[in-house]
Parts: structure tokens; C-alpha cells; sequence
């Protein structure tokens, strides 16, 4: 299981992920599996076989975990390079 402390630095390549909130409204709703990752975009395999690629800072996402959890992070917290990101250290002030 993964600690949810830590999830802006892990891995999203293989998570199902869905849009929940777009400033493309065409793209709300669109669910599938991560199966690439750039600094500034995710390619989604949808489940009719089709290959989009989102916009990350434009996007609210929903990650389901392998444990089936349900994570929402805002795409402008993952911009960046996926290598980078696994590095930075996230300051949290609460």
C-alpha cells in the first residue's frame, strides 16, 4: 500500500485516473490508464482502445490506488517532469 503522505512524488504510469474537472469541458468525464507521462501532460488509454493525452495543470484528477483508494490531486501539482517530481521534497504548511 502506498502512504498517501507521499503520493505527489510517486508513480502514476499503470493508475486508472478520471477527470473530474476540466477547463476542456470535453474532457470531463474521460477515464482509462495512465500509460505515459511528460512534464506537462498524461497519455490516458481510454476503455474503447483510443489514446488521449490531457493537459495536467488544466485537469482534477481521480487516481484509483491498487488498493482501490480514490485520491483527487490537482494536475497543477504534477507538473514537471515525472523524474523531478519523484526527487522534490513537498513542503506542506498547515
Amino acid at each position: 500500500m502506498r502512504d498517501l503522505k507521499y503520493i505527489l512524488q510517486d508513480e502514476f504510469i499503470g493508475l486508472k485516473a478520471k477527470v473530474v474537472k476540466c477547463t476542456n469541458k470535453s474532457c470531463v468525464g474521460l477515464s482509462g490508464t495512465v500509460i505515459d507521462e511528460t512534464k506537462n501532460t498524461f497519455k490516458i488509454l481510454c476503455r474503447n482502445g483510443s489514446e488521449k493525452i490531457l493537459i495536467k495543470e488544466n485537469c482534477i484528477f481521480h487516481f484509483t490506488l491498487p488498493d482501490k483508494t480514490i485520491v483527487e490531486i490537482d494536475g497543477k501539482a504534477l507538473v514537471g517532469r515525472p523524474e523531478d517530481r519523484i526527487k522534490r521534497i513537498v513542503r506542506r504548511r498547515w
